[in-house]
């Protein structure tokens, strides 16, 4: 028998944590994939730690998910798809759960979940944890391993994880999409995909975020020249250029990093996220900072912004704030905060409004206040990380999964994935389970149908 304990993230974009459990008339075995916040819940952006929060409070706002579910189950590993937030940001909370329990992921993401886990205020986390290669299989239990299969997201180290377990790999895809030119120089491997497909995928376990776009997701080399035509064209003379992004999306920053040099000028990154991301992606060679500078005290920030205040055409600010976040530096100086922001400064957003009201909401003031200053805004020059409807087709075509859970969004999203999956021949309560927050999802095993 095989569980799918979908514990949250199946009624929001935000706060994931999925959990595969395998039993053959013995202890259950129990792998946890993701512990994430809805940072919408908490009114925090990226420069805010998480794991200050006392977690009774998270709990109340619903900002960190319900694990009771699994709290008397044998688990025996947890492993994280990526590092964004959304993934990752509960782990303080959460891991003390299940003490001593070890903790897989990719180098970059595990490294972030360290961040968070140093930073935890409350909670002492013991659990160990371990960078995992592309491709390894690691044993971790009598029955169950893990492997991560390299996949494209807008953030390094992005994985599928496979659940291998006597009945067939489960694969929870994470957050993905497939990008064949991608400037970090990621791929998908689309090979072992096929190889997966041919052993015997039990359950695919998919994100739907955008599964309801007809269409395929862009790469990120567009991204690369949506950026590139704006600023490098003939004649731009602006004197102020302010640009803002996620502070995780590296490949991003890289291409405003090259562009700044081009341009004669010096990328200034202003935040603590801003630092934190790009500090672990230097350390992993993932990203050069030739001619980029960083700041992220407080009083860092205000003595660069004041500089770079009063001389304009000599910087390309890169900032926080991009969603309109309270406290973030973008919003601090369209507030009169921290730098004389007005019609002399052209602002980019290279990032889209994440799909939840309040997000809305907030970038709608936040233009707002820009446009009453005089700002000139460039929006969009940007595309998603998340895979739109033929993306997930082609990944169906290539696993054949003999079941489909839909995951990662609001209850519409799941019922597009489960569209998506009777147009290739599923049938909705036969093999495709859309569920809730909290529940399980039975699929039954050769065992059990004897």
């Amino acid at each position: 028998m095989i569980r799918i304990y979908t514990v949250s993230g199946y009624e929001e974009v935000g706060k994931n944590m999925t959990a595969v459990g395998y039993s053959n008339g013995g202890t259950e075995e129990v792998v946890i994939i993701d512990m994430g916040i809805r940072l919408d819940r908490v009114l925090i952006h990226e420069d805010v730690n998480i794991q200050e929060f006392p977690t009774k409070e998270l709990q109340r706002l619903g900002a960190i998910p319900d694990d009771s579910i699994l709290r008397n189950r044998k688990v025996v590993a947890i492993a994280f798809t990526h590092g964004h937030l959304d993934h990752i940001g509960a782990v303080g909370k959460l891991a003390p759960h299940y003490p001593d329990v070890p903790i897989y992921g990719t180098p970059y993401t595990v490294r972030l979940a360290k961040g968070e886990v140093k930073s935890e205020k409350y909670f002492e986390v013991k659990n160990p944890m371990y960078e995992t290669n592309y491709g390894e299989i690691v044993q971790v239990s009598e029955n169950l391993a893990i492997e991560f299969v390299p996949m494209t997201h807008s953030i390094p180290h992005a994985a599928m994880v496979v659940v291998h377990t006597p009945e067939g790999a489960v694969v929870h895809t994470g957050d993905f999409k497939f990008d064949n030119n991608n400037p970090l120089g990621e791929k998908p491997d689309y090979g072992r995909l096929r190889e997966l497909g041919k052993e015997g995928v039990k359950v695919l376990i998919a994100e739907s975020t955008r599964v309801a776009e007809e269409t395929k997701t862009p790469s990120e080399a567009v991204a690369k020249m949506l950026l590139e035509d704006f600023f490098l064209y003939e004649g731009m003379e602006e004197d102020g250029l302010i640009a803002t992004t996620f502070a995780s999306h590296i490949a991003r920053l890289q291409e405003l990093i090259r562009i700044a040099n081009k341009m004669g000028r010096q990328a200034l990154f202003v935040g603590r996220s801003l630092a934190k991301y790009t500090g672990i992606a230097k350390q992993l060679g993932l990203i050069k900072m030739k001619g980029a500078r960083v700041v992220r005290s407080p009083n860092a920030i205000n003595r660069a912004l004041k500089e770079a205040s009063s001389a304009r055409d000599n910087y390309l600010l890169i900032v926080t704030g991009h969603q309109g976040e309270p406290g973030a530096v973008l919003t601090r100086m369209a507030n009169g905060e921290l730098y004389d922001i007005g019609k002399d400064d052209t602002v980019v957003f290279s990032a889209g409004t994440i799909p939840n009201p309040l997000n809305r909401a907030q970038r709608y003031v936040l233009e707002t206040k820009l446009r009453m200053k005089g700002v000139r805004m460039v929006k969009d020059l940007h595309v998603s990380g998340h895979a739109s409807r033929e993306d997930h087709r082609y990944l169906i075509r290539l696993l054949s999964p003999e079941n489909i859970v839909p995951a990662h969004g609001e209850f519409r999203m799941l019922t597009h994935y489960a569209e998506l999956a009777e147009e290739e021949g599923y049938l909705i309560g036969r093999d495709v389970f859309v569920s809730r927050n909290g529940y399980t999802v039975e699929i039954e095993g050769k065992a059990d149908k004897q």
